[in-house]
């Protein structure tokens, strides 16, 4: 398959990229950062933006640095840095989930700020960022503003995010040594069919695969208490019960592997 017609836009600065968004707002335009799953969609035609605004050589986007006791993570910082990352016990939980994160080829063009922005309810970084609340900073004309994660993914593949904005960094504030995320998938590197992450220290638990965005439960009970308080549904292919037994077995799985736990 081939993408329908766009327009291709280099931007050399976030303001740039920003003011493009704006003045080609009525033709859906789209920010183009690593790509693994914006040009899939376009071949597929399940995405027709008008026109693509190329962020991958904006200075600053990238890296990873430690703010007191935050880890800021820059929006074009890629899977593959973070898994490579020496985070210490505060955030190793971020380096031992790109594991599950596709293949090494994706991991190494995806970033962390395009798989927010796609907000896909089973991708590890939306789950994470609920998990641990974190800060989505973005930028728009007026500037920049913070969104809790916990209220930027709003439906399948729908954020706070406004047409004109850009998402520049994504704020762990917090420490989170007692942290771990698992997922099952029907072959290793394909989409989720259920995902867990746990918070031993909040007492947590986030889950992907079980509606239309992370869902969080806390203060979370036993596995069969979170997995029993689901509102499930039978889908083609993955009954409700099917669905509900993998909870079960990930969010104790996901437990059992924190550190010291």
């Amino acid at each position: 398959m081939k993408p329908a017609p766009f327009t291709y836009h280099r931007a050399s600065s976030v303001t740039g990229a920003v003011a493009l968004l704006g003045e080609l707002a009525e033709e859906e335009p789209k920010i183009l950062a690593g790509g693994q799953s914006l040009v899939a969609m376009m071949n597929y035609r399940m995405a027709r933006p008008g026109h693509l605004v190329d962020i991958t050589h904006v200075p600053g986007l990238a890296g990873i640095r430690r703010d007191g006791g935050a880890l800021r993570i820059g929006a074009l910082t890629t899977h593959r840095d973070v898994e490579k990352a020496d985070l210490g016990p505060d955030f190793a939980v971020l380096s031992r989930t790109m594991r599950w994160v596709g293949h090494l080829p994706i991991r190494t063009r995806g970033t962390v700020g395009g798989s927010i922005a796609h907000a896909d309810a089973t991708a590890e970084w939306c789950l994470l960022a609920v998990l641990l609340d974190a800060v989505i900073v973005v930028e728009g004309p007026a500037g920049r503003r913070d969104v809790a994660a916990g209220g930027f993914f709003l439906g399948p593949f729908t954020t706070a995010l406004e047409p004109d904005e850009v998402i520049v960094e994504i704020v762990f504030p917090r420490p989170a040594p007692r942290a771990a995320l698992t997922e099952y998938a029907d072959r290793r590197g394909d989409f989720a069919v259920v995902a867990a992450g746990v918070d031993l220290d909040t007492e947590s638990v986030v889950l992907g695969g079980v509606g239309s965005v992370p869902v969080a439960v806390r203060p979370a009970g036993s596995p069969g208490e979170v997995a029993d308080g689901l509102d499930l549904r039978d889908e083609p292919g993955v009954p409700a019960s099917y669905r509900r037994g993998l909870v079960r077995t990930l969010v104790a799985r996901a437990r059992e592997e924190v550190p010291d736990a």
